[in-house]
């Protein structure tokens, strides 16, 4: 039987909050109740965002709720390289394609379709730059024209197949990534998109058992997927409940009264905020 390992991946744009706290605590939990191994990853690859007194500040409350991991942290900001070479893989097989699209343009085009399916992040990508001819797409990258690297997603679900993930709670789940449309899989300012760079490094360390919010339950969809094309193990996932205030609002970075610093300056124990946190 293989050994359970969990990670906690937050990204260092902000202090961590009650809601992080339970995550970084559930995920931990179901490593050591498995005899496992618990990891921590710094997922800062969106360099305009990110900030090292954040990354500081991520390992200083984890440290202080008394969590422990393995080292060393790995750091996404520093495996360029592997992203670029997976990307590399996905486009020798055809399911890439350059989109020369600006956010503007493509908001313009779903307005002007007068229907719009959404996903959770926002409307599909009508396929504007799917068809433009080769000779076309080169013009515009050697003139410099600034593009994302998408994935075709009807060929990407033809190549893969029939797939499937399991959760701990909804069980075995069909994939389908359709409604998800041809996601972007890096851009110029981010060389790789959330959806890549968690499904590469996840494999690349051996974790056997994600733990996540139920909001990325939807994006499991687009993950499964890449592992399939990129010959990459499949996890089992742990989407968590989300921790929300009195109101229903689910705690985020903004929320900075109930940060941990917050917390811990004003005078509550790491156990008082554990149990803040759901996880006493």
């Amino acid at each position: 039987m293989s050994t359970v390992v969990t990670r906690f991946a937050p990204s260092p744009t902000g202090r961590l909050h009650l809601g992080h706290a339970y995550s970084a605590l559930h995920a931990r939990r179901l490593a050591e109740d498995a005899g496992g191994r618990f990891l921590l990853r710094i997922e800062d690859i969106d360099a305009a965002r990110c900030r090292p007194e954040f990354e500081a500040g991520i390992v200083e409350d984890l440290t202080w709720l008394g969590l422990e991991w393995e080292e060393p942290v790995w750091r996404q900001s520093e495996r360029m390289a592997v992203y670029a070479e997976a990307l590399g893989r996905l486009e020798a097989r055809g399911l890439l394609y350059p989109c020369f699209c600006t956010r503007k343009d493509i908001e313009r085009e779903i307005a002007d379709a007068g229907h719009a399916p959404h996903r959770p992040d926002g409307p599909v990508y009508p396929g504007t730059c799917r068809h433009l001819g080769a000779a076309e797409r080169t013009a515009r990258i050697e003139a410099g024209a600034p593009y994302a690297e998408r994935l075709r997603m009807d060929r990407a679900m033809a190549t893969a197949g029939s797939l499937c993930f399991t959760d701990r709670d909804a069980g075995r789940v069909a994939v389908d990534g359709t409604p998800f449309g041809d996601v972007v899989l890096a851009r110029k300012d981010v060389p790789a998109s959330y959806h890549l760079a968690v499904v590469v490094d996840d494999a690349a360390q051996g974790v056997t058992l994600v733990s996540r919010g139920e909001d990325l339950l939807p994006a499991t969809h687009v993950h499964r997927l890449l592992q399939a094309l990129m010959g990459l193990p499949e996890p089992g996932y742990a989407h968590h409940r989300l921790l929300a205030d009195a109101a229903g609002r689910r705690y985020a970075k903004r929320d900075r009264g109930l940060t941990i610093v917050a917390l811990r300056n004003a005078g509550h124990s790491p156990a008082e905020v554990r149990r803040m946190a759901g996880m006493g």
